[in-house]
């Protein structure tokens, strides 16, 4: 909930802050104490809440299919076993019908894009002050640090720096398969005769490379324009808390009703981010001739 000394644009600041971590401008290493210190870290800081959850949930989603995997047996299933079959089934019925090469590591990734982003975006139905209390609580009794500058979001998918970070890996994919199928020169001679030949080399270029570069950016700002926006209306909805019973209790009951179509948004999303990924892969290995 709100704190009460807090106005309305300091908490919505206080939800969208990263814990950073970088060098200050004395030279030494530490967290930002607010949005400026952090954006004068400049490239090297890091978002510490962000790395830290996408690594969690990773592991989270390593250890508990690892699990289903050494207990699975041909017998009556359990229910993680049948859970994860299904999930399975899904994925590998998605590279079917997007993925017309062949190359044994698209379902892996598929499936590991879809869990992983879905986890991701499944953060955004914890209640909004829950884990950022937490932490302010831990960094003020564990590290003595000043709670008021202990910040923690805790969906990574609402950081930038997150989806390009996935988007990019998906990139390097994209232009590694693109080489090892057509070649250097192939891959060259795509970008600079297509679609309108020799003659038409600089809009050649100039397409290509605009579609080349939409990839990436269209992956990364896809998911978090999308779970961004998601997370600000939570925020929103928790500000009518601390304004009376009366819009307390429909905040509430808009916040039921959002949380609901969210689970609609979040799995979307990790839809949407895995399906491109398959079909941008595709798309390397296909040669034109």
């Amino acid at each position: 909930m709100a704190s009460d000394t807090m106005t309305s644009s300091e908490y919505i600041r206080h939800h969208l802050q990263n814990l950073t971590f970088g060098q200050h401008h004395d030279g030494s290493w530490g967290l930002a104490h607010d949005a400026a210190e952090a954006a004068d870290m400049g490239f090297w800081s890091i978002n510490v809440d962000t790395m830290g959850m996408s690594i969690l949930l990773g592991v989270v989603m390593m250890w508990f299919f690892r699990g289903v995997a050494k207990k699975a047996h041909a017998g009556v299933p359990t229910g993680a076993q049948n859970f994860a079959e299904w999930i399975i089934d899904f994925i590998n019925d998605s590279v079917r019908g997007s993925f017309s090469g062949k190359n044994d590591m698209i379902a892996p990734l598929a499936f590991t894009i879809f869990i992983w982003v879905f986890l991701m975006n499944l953060m955004d139905l914890l209640p909004i002050d829950f884990v950022p209390e937490v932490a302010k609580f831990t960094g003020a009794t564990v590290f003595g640090m000043d709670p008021h500058s202990v910040f923690f979001k805790v969906v990574p998918s609402t950081d930038p720096n997150a989806t390009f970070g996935m988007a990019f890996g998906v990139f390097a994919l994209v232009i590694f398969y693109s080489i090892k199928m057509k070649g250097f020169g192939g891959f060259i001679g795509e970008l600079t005769l297509q679609p309108f030949g020799k003659w038409g080399m600089p809009f050649n270029i100039f397409l290509e490379g605009i579609g080349l570069i939409a990839k990436p950016i269209s992956l990364s700002l896809r998911l978090f324009g999308n779970m961004y926006a998601g997370e600000m209306i939570f925020i929103l909805i928790a500000i009518m808390y601390g304004a009376g019973l009366v819009l307390g209790s429909f905040g509430g009951l808009l916040q039921v009703g959002w949380a609901i179509f969210h689970i609609l948004i979040i799995t979307l999303q990790a839809f949407i981010f895995m399906t491109l990924t398959i079909v941008y892969l595709d798309m390397a290995h296909q040669e034109h001739h």
